[in-house]
C-alpha cells in the first residue's frame, strides 16, 4: 500500500513526469512486482491481467491499482478499478483538495465512469478515471478543489493505433530468406511494408514487427536471432524503446550478436551503408554505428493529447509536432507547417540529401508540395521520396 501511495507521488518529485502527467515507469513495474509476490507469500491467487487493450501506455502504471484491489488491497482507497473499459475517454489530473472531501469526490466519480484510481493524500491527489462524460469528470473536481495537469486521452484511436501495428504483425510474411545464410544476418525492428521493402534492398533478411506504439518482446527478437541462420547477427532496433530489449537478446543470444544503438528508421537505413554479410558482427556494428550518426533524423506526429509545454508554449490536441534527436523542435497547425519548418531546422549547410519517408496520413500532393518547398529553399539539395507506410508518423526523415 506504501508503494502505490509513493508510486501515485511520483509526478511531484520529477518535473519529466509532472510535465507527461505519467508516474515513474520503473516504481511502476516494482509495485507490480512487489504485489505479485506478497500474493505467492500468502498464497492468495495472482491476478489475471486485465484485458487492457483501450489504454494506453500512460494508463498501466495507473492500472496497478486495478490488479491490487482485486488481490483483497486499496492502496489509497481505489475505487471501481475493473480492468477493460468499454468507455471512450480517459481523464487524469492532479487534484488540489482537503483529504475530508475526496469521499464525496469519489462518489461522484463512482456515477461517472469505471477504471478508477484515486490515491495521494495532505491535499494532493492523482485521478484517473475512464468515461463518456468529460466535463462532469473534471467538474467534480472544481466542486472540491482545483484540478491541474488535466489530461483527455481518446482511447478509441489508441485501439486504431494498436489494431494496425497488430495486423501488420499478423500479415508479416512468414516464409524463410532463401539462399545461403551469410556469415552475418541483419534483424531489423520496423512496421510497414514500404519500410521493410527499403530494408530488404538493403539487405535485411529478418524482420521483427514494432515501434513506438508497440515494443516487441524479448522474446520476438531472440528468435528472429536464434532463426536467423548465421554464425553472428547485428541488431538494429531502430527506435530508444527497443534499445534495452535488443541489449537483452544480445545477452541471451547463442552466438554473437552486437546491437546498433539507431532510434529511428532512417538511422538504421545509414547503418545499412556499411553493412558487409561476410564480415563479423562487431566489425559490421563498428561501421555501421558510425555510418546511422551521419545522418540526421526527423519525424512528424500529432498530439492526440494537450501535453508538455513545446518550445512555443503548450502543446494542444490536434497540433502537428516535427521531432528532432533532441525532441519536440517544431509545433505547427498543419502537417505541411510542421514538416516543413522541422526540415527548416534539420538542414544546414553542407548538408547534400534529405530523404522522405512516407507513412499513414501523408499524401502524394502533400509530399509534391514539401519536395517543391524543400527545392526552393535549398536548392542544392537532392530529395528523395518513398512510400514506408508506418504508422503513427506520417513522415520520417533523414538529412545527410
Amino acid at each position: 500500500e506504501a508503494a502505490a501511495e509513493a508510486l501515485a507521488r511520483t509526478p511531484e518529485q520529477l518535473p519529466v513526469l509532472r510535465a507527461a502527467g505519467v508516474v515513474d515507469a520503473g516504481g511502476a513495474g516494482f509495485l507490480l512486482l512487489l504485489d505479485a509476490w506478497r500474493c505467492v507469500a500468502d498464497g492468495t491467487p495472482v491476478p489475471p491481467p486485465p484485458a487492457r487493450q483501450g489504454d494506453g501506455p500512460e494508463a498501466a502504471p495507473l492500472a496497478i491499482g486495478a490488479d491490487l484491489a482485486a488481490a483483497g488491497t486499496r492502496p489509497g482507497g481505489d475505487e471501481g478499478a475493473e480492468g477493460h473499459s468499454e468507455l471512450r475517454y480517459e481523464v487524469m489530473y492532479l487534484l488540489e483538495a482537503p483529504d475530508e472531501a475526496i469521499e464525496g469526490f469519489r462518489e461522484v466519480w463512482a456515477g461517472l465512469g469505471d477504471s478508477i484510481v484515486v490515491v495521494g493524500g495532505e491535499g494532493l491527489w492523482n485521478c484517473h478515471i475512464h468515461t463518456d462524460d468529460v466535463g462532469p469528470a473534471i467538474e467534480a473536481a472544481l466542486d472540491v478543489g482545483r484540478p491541474r495537469d488535466i489530461r483527455v486521452t481518446d482511447l478509441r484511436e489508441q485501439v486504431e493505433e494498436l489494431r494496425w501495428v497488430q495486423e501488420q504483425a499478423a500479415g508479416q510474411p512468414s516464409a524463410e530468406p532463401s539462399g545461403t545464410p551469410p556469415r552475418t544476418a541483419v534483424v531489423a525492428v520496423c512496421a510497414g511494408e514500404g519500410i521493410r521493402r527499403i530494408f530488404r534492398s538493403l539487405g535485411v533478411r529478418h524482420f521483427v514487427t514494432g515501434g513506438q506504439a508497440m515494443n516487441p518482446s524479448t522474446q520476438e527478437l531472440l528468435a528472429a536471432v536464434q532463426g536467423s541462420g548465421s554464425a553472428e547477427v547485428v541488431l538494429l532496433p531502430n527506435n530508444e524503446n527497443v534499445h534495452p530489449v535488443a541489449l537483452q537478446v544480445a545477452a541471451l543470444a547463442d552466438r554473437p550478436v552486437k546491437v546498433v544503438p539507431t532510434s529511428s528508421i532512417v538511422e538504421g537505413f545509414a547503418a545499412l551503408l556499411e553493412y558487409d554479410p561476410e564480415a563479423g558482427a562487431e566489425e559490421n556494428a563498428r561501421l555501421m554505428a558510425a555510418s546511422a550518426r551521419r545522418v540526421v533524423p526527423g519525424a512528424v506526429v500529432q498530439a492526440v493529447r494537450a501535453s508538455a509545454e513545446g518550445p512555443g508554449g503548450p502543446i494542444r490536441a490536434g497540433d502537428w509536432l516535427g521531432l528532432s534527436r533532441d525532441g519536440v523542435a517544431v509545433v505547427g497547425t498543419s502537417l505541411f507547417e510542421a514538416a516543413s519548418g522541422l526540415l527548416g531546422k534539420l538542414v544546414e549547410e553542407g548538408h547534400e540529401l534529405v530523404t522522405i519517408i512516407e507513412g499513414e496520413g501523408a499524401s502524394a500532393a502533400e509530399s509534391r508540395r514539401l519536395s517543391e518547398w524543400l527545392a526552393e529553399a535549398f536548392p542544392g539539395v537532392a530529395v528523395e521520396v518513398h512510400h514506408g507506410g508506418q504508422p503513427v508518423y506520417p513522415y520520417l526523415f533523414g538529412v545527410e
